[in-house]
């Protein structure tokens, strides 16, 4: 971290007191415009201000020519929109108006060549000058959602929840907060550290490891200038919350295209990945399995051990479950003898009596609840996979779209149908909280029908529906690795 970097400088970034948008423009198309529209589309409460070089006013907001007519001490943060040649000036005018923090979306610096990368360079000494705290330049934007702030040029604005986002490419924090709104499960920051010049990834998620707002870290690296330093941060940060990177540049071609995209060097990808396994931390290998891992830290307790129960309403999730299951270090347990009799009580004589304990189509109103309940306050199970909901409120739906709805009874199953699939969402939630293990919940219906009442409901408590039992036994895997590093270093 550059040594004068604070937690003020952080908290200016991502809570400022108000916000100056420089180069504010009056065409929709243009950074000026955008970045101006979504700081206040988001809901931000703090005061906003723009510069241009014609005063008057933007969407409602006060547009000065010169920052010399800006009060003191009243904006924390300026998100520049204009030419890179313009910004040295413009930072010294902003430093003495009090303003402790700039994001830079402005190009042309280190990815631009020899004349860039000497910007560049001037860029970060200005920044040490100046005592501020400068992100990008190449950037993208900085969204915090305990401040309702979404200063950036990239869409959407994500719901609001427990992780914190860099990134080195800003389209991926897009992609990241893409998958936010669909999941459901929210963020507190995100940023997009561009050519992290004078702020770094690692700067970044150390805030985040002591950000009450924050308990998840998610980033996506291209290059790593000093190994071992990147190293020691990330170690650090992943003792006190999980981390979950994606490296960009893993191979020669991927390396090719990190140096032009931000000017970055990208390391040696075995020494990368040995570094991750060594510090306990989370490497996935696309944009959606992180955020998938991530989702799962931020709505899931840590099991205790590896011992899992997968609960199917059909048999072929089950086994194909099972096969995934055999090729982690989780263990697909044998029913206990307590276990299985309890289920028996519970069960007609055709259910499986193994694991995967298969309902084999035999459930009733209160089957399911009851049995979750049982498997996951067993004391020999360590997490659960459930499978098959939404499949009722499936047909619901045929029936509610066909020719003979509402007649003939269906309004009234339509209606229990949909109310159970939800039931049953919330049961599997509940389970988890009331016995502290893992309840992870996959149906492809999260993705082909995200409105079917059952991973609806999955969201509505919280919690990420996976899209297939493999993505939700990969993200068990990490909770599982997470809980493993933990416990040997608690040896």
């Amino acid at each position: 971290m550059s040594t004068h970097l604070t937690p003020a400088h952080f908290r200016a970034l991502f809570e400022p007191r108000g916000v100056l948008v420089a180069g504010v423009s009056t065409h929709p198309g243009k950074f000026g415009f955008v970045s101006l529209h979504n700081i206040l589309a988001s809901g931000y409460e703090g005061t906003v201000f723009g510069t241009s070089r014609e005063a008057g006013e933007v969407l409602g907001t006060p547009v000065v020519s010169d920052i010399d007519a800006l009060p003191d001490d009243a904006i924390d943060l300026v998100f520049v929109c204009t030419p890179a040649a313009a910004n040295p000036d413009l930072l010294r005018a902003c430093a003495k108006k009090g303003i402790r923090a700039a994001f830079i979306a402005s190009a042309g610096y280190g990815e631009a060549g020899v004349e860039g990368q000497a910007m560049q360079a001037e860029l970060v000494a200005l920044a040490e000058e100046l005592g501020m705290l400068v992100a990008g330049p190449n950037g993208q934007g900085v969204v915090s959602t305990p401040a309702h702030l979404c200063a950036q040029i990239v869409a959407p604005y994500p719901p609001s929840g427990r992780i914190g986002i860099a990134s080195q490419s800003g389209n991926f924090i897009s992609s990241f907060l893409n998958y936010a709104v669909h999941t459901g499960v929210g963020v507190s920051r995100a940023v997009s550290a561009g050519n992290a010049a004078a702020v770094t990834i690692p700067d970044f998620l150390d805030f985040y490891a002591d950000d009450d707002a924050t308990d998840v870290a998610l980033a996506y690296v291209e290059g790593v200038q000093d190994g071992r330093a990147f190293f020691e941060r990330a170690l650090s940060v992943a003792r006190r919350m999980p981390l979950v990177l994606v490296k960009g540049g893993a191979t020669d071609g991927g390396q090719r295209a990190a140096a032009s995209h931000t000017g970055s060097l990208a390391s040696d990808d075995r020494v990368f990945d040995g570094m991750c396994r060594q510090a306990g931390i989370t490497r996935a290998a696309t944009i959606e399995a992180a955020y998938e891992a991530a989702a799962t830290f931020a709505t899931q307790p840590l099991p205790k051990g590896n011992r899992v129960v997968v609960l199917t309403t059909a048999g072929g999730w089950g086994v194909v479950t099972a096969d995934a299951l055999s090729r982690t270090a989780l263990d697909l347990i044998q029913l206990p003898d307590d276990l299985r009799a309890a289920l028996d009580g519970k069960l007609p004589p055709r259910w499986s009596r193994n694991n995967p304990v298969d309902l084999a189509g035999a459930e009733t109103r209160d089957t399911i609840p009851d049995v979750l309940d049982l498997i996951v306050g067993h004391p020999g199970v360590d997490a659960v996979v459930y499978l098959g909901l939404g499949i009722q409120s499936n047909q619901a739906q045929l029936m509610r779209g066909g020719r003979f709805y509402p007649d003939h009874g269906l309004e009234r199953i339509v209606d229990y149908h949909e109310r159970q699939d939800a039931r049953f969402a919330h049961a599997a939630a509940e389970a988890s909280v009331r016995y502290d293990k893992p309840v992870l919940t996959a149906t492809e219906l999260a993705v082909t029908h995200p409105g079917n009442a059952g991973p609806a409901a999955v969201r509505a408590s919280g919690r990420l529906c996976y899209p297939s039992a493999n993505r939700a036994v990969t993200a068990l895997e990490h909770l599982w690795e997470r809980a493993r590093h933990q416990q040997v270093r608690a040896r």
